[in-house]
This record gives C-alpha cells, sequence and structure tokens, in this order.
C-alpha cells in the first residue's frame, strides 16, 4: 500500500470510529435523559453489539497493519498524523489484551449498572445497587490487569483518565491541600456565616430553563450546536465531534443557583469541546486531552469565574429578569454562592470545602482496588470519611455513597481530576490577567476575550498535545498546587474578615 493511500485510509477509519461513538454517544444520552425507565435492555441489546463491532474494526490485522505501516514511515507524517497514530495504536493495543466476550460483556454491565443507580438512588436502595458495583470494580480490576500488568491496577485507571498521574502523586497533590484547606476551614467555621437566603425560594422549572439558556449564550455557547436537557446527575457528552454537543443539568424548584451552576459547569465542558479546531472533526483528536484538562475548563468557568465579585455584579440584574422574586443586591450574592460550609453533596459544594468530597472518593477508591475494602462496605466507610472529613452526618445512601453516578458509568479513577481541574484552573487565571482584564470583561457579561484566549492556549488542540503541553503552553510554567491554595486563601479570608 503507498502512503498516501494509508493516509487516506487512516481518515476512513476515524469517520468510522467517529460514526460508532456517536450512535453509542446518542444511546447513552438518550437513557440518561429522556428514554421510558423499563428499555435498558433494549440499550443493552444495542450498546453490545455496536461495541463488538468497533472492537473487531479496531483490532482487525487490516487496521493495525495500516497503523503500523504509518507508525514505521513518521518522518512523512504531519504533526496531526503523527498523533492520531499514536493514540489510535495505544488504544488498540489495550484493547487487544481484552478478550472480545469480556469486552461485550463489560458494556453490559455498564447499561445494567447505570440504569440500576437511577433507580437505586432514588429509592434510596443500595442493596439493589452493591451486586452489580461489584461487577464493575471487578470488571476494572480485571481489565488493568490484562492491560497493565506491570502497574498497580488503579495507577493504570488514573493514568487513563489522566495521562501521567499516579497514586503517588495524587497523595503529594491532596496532601498540600489538605494542609491548606483543613486550617483555612476551621478559621471560616470560626466566623459567623454568610447569610444565603437570597439563594433559596420557589423557582418553576420553566424558568430556571429560559435562564439556562441565558446564561449559556453569555458564555459564547452557540445554541445551534449545544443542546440542553435535564438528567439526574448532571453531564456532557460529546456526539461524534466538536459539531454537537449536548449539556444536562437539574432543576430544584427550592434553590435557582443549583442548575445555574450545573448549568456553567457543563457550559465550561462544552466550550472546550466546541472550541477544537475544524480540521480535527471526526478524528481521534477532536475531544478534550484529559479529564483533568476537561475538569480545569468546567471549574474555571463553575467557579474561578462563575463565583467571583465580578460575575455576581453582571448576572443579579438577569437573576431579577428570571426572577423577579429574588431581592437584594449583586454582593449579596456573591457572599451567598461562596458561603463555606462542608455538606453531603458534592455537586453543591462550595469552592473551599469540594475537594475535601473527592478525597473521600480517592480514598475508597485507593482502598478497594489494594483490596483492603470491598464493595459491601462502602456506605458504611462513605459515612465515616464524610464524619472525620467534613464532620457532616450522612442521613441516607441517597445523601451518600449513591450520590454520584460515576462508578455506574464506570468513570473509576475519575474523581481527582475535579480537584486538579480546580487547581489548574487558578494558574490559568494568574497567567491570563497578564494580558485579559478579567474582571472588567466579566463584569460587563463579556466572555469573549476569555475565550480566545483559552481558544487559543487549550481549546484548539483537542488531544494534539499531551496535558503537560496543553498546561505550560497555557501557563509557561509547571503546575504549582499552592497557587490554588494561594488563591483560596486570599479569597475567603476577604470574604469571612479573617
Amino acid at each position: 500500500m503507498k502512503l498516501q493511500e494509508a493516509k487516506e485510509k487512516l481518515i476512513e477509519l476515524q469517520q468510522k470510529m467517529a460514526a460508532y461513538n456517536h450512535a453509542t454517544s446518542l444511546i447513552y444520552y438518550d437513557g440518561a435523559t429522556t428514554a421510558p425507565k423499563g428499555v435498558a435492555d433494549n440499550r443493552a441489546q444495542s450498546l453490545a453489539i455496536l461495541s463488538q463491532e468497533s472492537y473487531l474494526l479496531a483490532t482487525s490485522e487490516a487496521t493495525v497493519g495500516l497503523l503500523e505501516l504509518l507508525d514505521g514511515n513518521q518522518a512523512e507524517l504531519t504533526q496531526h498524523e503523527k498523533r492520531q497514530v499514536q493514540l489510535l495504536l495505544k488504544d488498540i493495543r489495550m484493547m487487544q489484551k481484552i478478550p472480545l466476550e469480556e469486552y461485550v460483556a463489560f458494556q453490559r454491565v455498564m447499561v445494567e449498572a447505570d440504569d440500576t443507580w437511577h433507580t437505586a438512588k432514588e429509592k434510596n436502595d443500595w442493596k439493589s445497587f452493591e451486586p452489580i458495583l461489584t461487577k464493575v470494580f471487578d470488571y476494572h480490576k480485571k481489565i488493568a490487569a490484562w492491560c497493565a500488568p506491570e502497574k498497580a491496577a488503579y495507577d493504570y485507571w488514573l493514568d487513563h483518565y489522566e495521562e501521567g498521574i499516579s497514586m503517588a502523586s495524587c497523595d503529594a497533590f491532596f496532601t498540600t491541600l489538605r494542609e491548606h484547606i483543613v486550617p483555612l476551614l476551621k478559621r471560616v467555621q470560626a466566623k459567623p456565616q454568610l447569610d444565603n437566603a437570597i439563594l433559596h425560594g420557589h423557582f418553576p422549572a420553566a424558568d430556571q430553563e429560559k435562564f439556562s439558556f441565558e446564561l449559556m449564550k453569555v458564555m459564547g455557547l452557540s445554541l445551534d450546536r449545544v443542546g440542553l436537557a435535564t438528567t439526574e446527575h448532571p453531564f456532557t457528552i460529546n456526539l461524534g465531534s466538536h459539531l454537537d454537543e449536548r449539556i444536562t443539568t437539574h432543576y430544584y424548584e427550592d434553590d435557582f443557583s443549583n442548575s445555574m451552576y450545573s448549568v456553567i459547569h457543563e457550559g465550561g465542558h462544552a466550550l472546550y469541546d466546541t472550541g477544537s479546531a475544524a480540521e480535527l472533526a471526526y478524528t481521534v483528536l477532536d475531544c478534550g486531552v484529559s479529564m483533568g484538562i476537561h475538569e480545569s475548563q468546567s471549574r474555571f468557568f463553575e467557579n474561578i469565574i462563575g463565583r467571583s465579585r465580578a460575575f455576581c455584579e453582571y448576572i443579579f440584574p438577569v437573576v431579577q429578569k428570571y426572577f423577579p422574586q429574588v431581592q437584594g443586591t449583586a454582593e449579596d450574592l456573591y457572599r451567598a454562592v461562596n458561603r463555606a460550609e462542608p455538606g453531603l453533596i458534592r455537586i453543591e459544594a462550595d469552592e473551599l470545602t469540594y475537594a475535601l468530597h473527592i478525597m473521600v472518593r480517592y480514598e475508597l477508591e485507593k482502598r478497594l482496588f489494594a483490596n483492603e475494602l470491598e464493595v459491601k462496605d462502602l456506605p458504611a466507610e462513605w459515612n465515616r470519611l464524610y464524619k472525620e472529613y467534613l464532620g457532616v452526618e450522612v442521613p441516607d445512601d441517597t445523601h451518600g455513597v449513591l450520590q454520584d453516578g460515576h462508578w455506574a458509568g464506570g468513570n473509576i479513577g475519575y474523581f481527582p481530576s475535579y480537584a486538579l481541574g480546580s487547581a489548574y484552573g487558578a494558574q490559568y487565571l494568574r497567567k491570563m490577567k497578564e494580558t485579559v482584564d478579567v474582571d472588567a470583561c466579566v463584569r460587563a457579561g463579556n466572555f469573549a476575550p476569555i475565550d480566545e484566549w483559552l481558544r487559543e492556549r487549550i481549546w484548539q488542540y483537542g488531544s494534539l498535545l499531551t496535558p503537560a503541553e496543553v498546561f505550560r503552553r497555557a501557563t509557561g510554567e509547571e503546575f504549582d498546587p499552592t497557587v490554588f491554595t494561594t488563591y483560596l486563601e486570599e479569597k475567603f479570608t476577604e470574604l469571612y474578615g479573617l
């Protein structure tokens, strides 16, 4: 085969893979949003067949031969082609290590797990979820053993979501956060609590939906390419390319801020995905490079921008437009949305205590993979750690171990990415302020300069660069978690008059 023909077949291969991804993602999205509750078996059947076809396509002799031919002629490949071949070969070589029948069975387990979790959370029924979650963790241990027998199983999954990280690096990172956040939180708790009454009342879901679309437009999202739906646990999904993105939220009619920050968070993910360069469409580069970098975008918009005084000054009149019953001032809103108070629910956590929620999940996952803990022990250990780390009593499993959908979705090893993303964002802000008057832009509702800064340094590259290369390109320096802890110390010292 001539090299030019091989390059053309590389494009065709990725287009076909993108089509399979489009189909499977759409089925998942439908199941998590509008599908009737009793149709999980239908989804499982379709996803099993599609996953088998994807597996056969990726691991076929023709595909492997094509990629190895291209890999052997790297000198004649463009930067984009080299990276495409590298990522495809990496994934395929991992997939080849998983027996086909096990790969298909795993897909069925994941559909059952997601469906069972939704009902279990709604009914506070841990016992119904425990058996399938045990299978999920067992499969993750087996996959890690097949794919990287030289590694600790949990290290394999941590690296899967954030290339280059390990239990050792996470332990060091979380130790740094704990050393700064815990004493700061104690000082905050010694002060009178900030009033958040402005957030509470009756806010019809229909009005919140209109407000959500307004938020999306302010952020710079195209409503022609980014859809919005409701679900139990908000998420963002890319449907085959950066040209089709869906975000979700959940409306609580007694608190408009819950959905507001879900939309801003998921909108950050969508900005990253839809900001990929046009030439990356339908290739393996047309997605975020890692979950840490992805969460750095969502957490940057949710917290560093969305909980800033400048944003509250801009958004307060908009809030009153959709919810005229809200009384007070922009400063009241700013103080309310930054109230630092340990609570039960991760996605409702304030910026200061959020990392403590992540530490609970990290510790549990690490101990499960080390066989120091069994799935049946999770509720009791979850409750114990919430008491130890956050000082709160967990009343039931719905508000405890069942609150997140990540384990049911197979996203094990993902949680540290949230804390890493928060810390990455503080360094983005410091660098961005050298050339962009961030507060002035936000106060005016003009996100364009902020979006352009991020697009130029992060979004446009998709997965072309490694996470470390993206971070260095954006900040010009290595990652330093103390930038984040300093940001928190300065912000909450001012807010609480410490």
